[in-house]
C-alpha cells in the first residue's frame, strides 16, 4: 500500500560553486530528514549554452566567490588550476543535460553524475562545459556511453531540462541552492537555508508537517 509523502525539492546546478559548497550539509541533510519526505532534485540551470570564451571581469568575479566560499564554509576545496588550463565558458547547461542524460539511463545514476561533475570541475581542473569531459565522466560512473552521447543533446534531453528550469523558476528558485518544502496537500514553500548548520532547516519542515 503506498504512503503520502511530502516532498523536499532541490533546486541547484552542478556547476553551481555555492551547490559545492553546500554539499556536506546537503548530505548529512538527506540522512536527518523525517522517513515520510522524499527528495525530488531540479535542475536550475545557470547559464545556456555558449562558445564564447568567458570574459576577463566574469572570470576574475568567479575565482572571488570560490574564495569566498572557501573562507565563509570551512573546509570547501577549489582547484583554481581550472582557470589556467582551460578555456572557460559560461555555460552549464551542457552539465545539467548531462545529468537528465545519466537518469535516462538509470535514475541511480543522477547523483553519481552531480558528484562526477563537481569533483572533476572543482577539484580536477576539468572543463564539464566540454562534452568530452561530460561522457569520459558518464562512462566512469557506469553509464553506456554510447547510448549517453546519442542522448546528451536530443530534443528529449533538451525538452527535459527546460521543464525542470521552467519548474525551478515556477516554485520560486531565484539562485542556486535553494530549498523549497511541500507539505501534502499544499504548494511548495521556501526553507531558509544555513550552509553549516541543518536544525533551522529541520525544523521549518517539522513545522511545516505538523500544520
Amino acid at each position: 500500500m503506498s504512503v503520502d509523502t511530502h516532498t523536499l525539492y532541490y533546486a541547484h546546478d552542478p556547476m553551481c560553486s555555492w551547490c559545492w559548497g553546500f554539499k556536506p550539509a546537503w548530505l548529512e541533510l538527506k540522512q536527518a530528514l523525517p522517513q515520510q519526505v522524499k527528495v525530488q532534485y531540479v535542475l536550475g540551470g545557470l547559464a545556456p549554452d555558449t562558445s564564447d570564451p568567458m570574459p576577463e571581469p566574469m572570470r576574475q568575479m568567479l575565482q572571488e566567490t570560490w574564495r569566498q566560499i572557501a573562507q565563509t564554509i570551512p573546509g570547501t576545496q577549489f582547484n583554481h588550476d581550472f582557470w589556467t588550463n582551460n578555456t572557460p565558458r559560461r555555460a552549464t547547461y551542457p552539465a545539467c543535460r548531462a545529468v537528465v542524460a545519466a537518469i535516462a539511463q538509470n535514475t541511480d545514476f543522477e547523483e553519481p553524475m552531480i558528484d562526477a561533475i563537481q569533483r572533476a570541475y572543482y577539484l580536477d581542473a576539468k572543463n564539464p562545459s566540454d562534452d568530452g569531459v561530460l561522457a569520459d565522466l558518464a562512462k566512469n560512473i557506469g553509464c553506456d556511453v554510447t547510448a549517453f552521447k546519442e542522448s546528451l543533446n536530443s530534443k528529449m534531453t533538451v525538452e527535459s531540462l527546460h521543464s525542470q528550469i521552467a519548474f525551478a523558476r515556477l516554485i520560486g528558485a531565484q539562485g542556486f541552492p535553494s530549498l523549497f518544502f511541500e507539505a501534502i496537500g499544499k504548494s511548495p514553500a521556501p526553507l531558509a537555508m544555513n550552509y553549516q548548520s541543518n536544525a533551522a532547516v529541520l525544523e521549518q519542515i517539522d513545522i511545516a508537517i505538523a500544520s
